[in-house]
This record gives C-alpha cells, structure tokens and sequence, in this order.
C-alpha cells in the first residue's frame, strides 16, 4: 500500500450525544477513544472533526427527517443539554488547530464546507474515524468516494453500537470498494503516514 502524502484526518461525530450517558449512547467509544486520540495528537494540523447537529425541533427539518426526529424528539436541540453536541472532552482539546466543521446530516460532506476546505488545502486522502461505523460514517466515506478522494479507514478508530451493522461494513468496503478504500490499523497507518 501506498505512503500517505496530502492527507486530511476526518473524525466523525465523537460527541458528547454518542459517549456514555448519551441519547445515542455507543457502547464502544470508550474502546476505541485513545486510539482516536493518539490520531489526532500526531496530526493535529490535519484532523477535522465533524459533528453531528440536530435540529431545534422536528420540523426544522424536511421529509423523512421530520419523520426521524418526531421518533427522537429528545435528541432535537431544544430538549439536549448545551453541551450534548459537542466533541468529547478527550478530543475537543485538539481543537484549535484542528476544525470543526458542523453537518446537519449523516454525511460530513452533505451541507457542510468540508468538501471545500479540503480542496483548499490540496487534500487528495481522507483518513477516517469515529461514530457510527454504519451510519454516519458510511455516508461521509461513500461521499468521499464520490468525490474521487482516496479513502483509508482505520479499523480500530471506529464504533457503532451494531456489531452486526459494524462486521457488515467491514466486509463490504473488503469486497465491493477495494479500488477506493483500504482497510488499515492505527499502526499501519502512523507507519505510512509520518506527520508534517
């Protein structure tokens, strides 16, 4: 596999309504936050943390949105507490220099000026982490894909709170986007990718 030049680290939606105690709660963020910390510690400069930002009410939204945040009335900004949606205190202090950059859909890509500021900076790699392995990240990865970015996910850095949603992925990046994506280790990857 190639080296890693020209690469952004994209942490996907590690927030407070995700960690323990969350309305989202995701059993394995714990397991996988230092490892998520120790990338964001060697590529500080290069680390976007997107998050995840709900609605104040269900119908701030359109279509089957509404639909969703009616069932999840409690994850909507007006009944979250002030801190809910926020990146977790173990990464949030990465921040500056990382950026944040909000999103008000799954994908980092969708609504958001991530498409733009990785072009800005000449980014041709994205290197990806975070929550929820199926959900979330799947659609900012197959966004990156769309947009011809070579796409490397680093398999210890990401929960779900599906293991079967989790394994299913796994195996279908393994199988159907082998061109597109590679599969690494947070080893794997600080041995192809040496900080500026």
């Amino acid at each position: 596999m190639a080296g890693i030049r020209d690469a952004a680290h994209l942490c996907i939606d590690m927030q407070n309504i995700f960690a323990k105690g969350g309305v989202w709660e995701t059993p394995w963020m714990e397991r996988v936050l230092p490892v998520i910390s120790e990338i964001c510690a060697r590529y500080r400069e290069r680390t976007v943390f997107s998050r995840f930002i709900t609605p104040e009410r269900p119908e701030d939204r359109r279509g089957q949105w509404q639909a969703y945040f009616t069932k999840w009335q409690r994850a909507t900004r007006g009944n979250l507490a002030a801190n809910a949606l926020d990146i977790v205190p173990e990464l949030a202090r990465y921040s500056p220099p990382a950026l944040i950059v909000d999103k008000p859909a799954y994908s980092a890509f969708f609504g958001s000026r991530l498409g733009h500021l990785l072009v800005e900076r000449h980014v041709d790699t994205v290197v990806v982490s975070g929550a929820e392995t199926d959900v979330c990240v799947l659609s900012t990865v197959l966004g990156a894909v769309d947009l011809g970015f070579r796409v490397i996910i680093v398999q210890d850095a990401l929960c779900s709170s599906s293991d079967a949603g989790h394994d299913a992925l796994m195996t279908m990046y393994r199988m159907r986007f082998s061109e597109q994506i590679d599969l690494v280790s947070a080893a794997e990857l600080f041995d192809m990718w040496r900080p500026d």
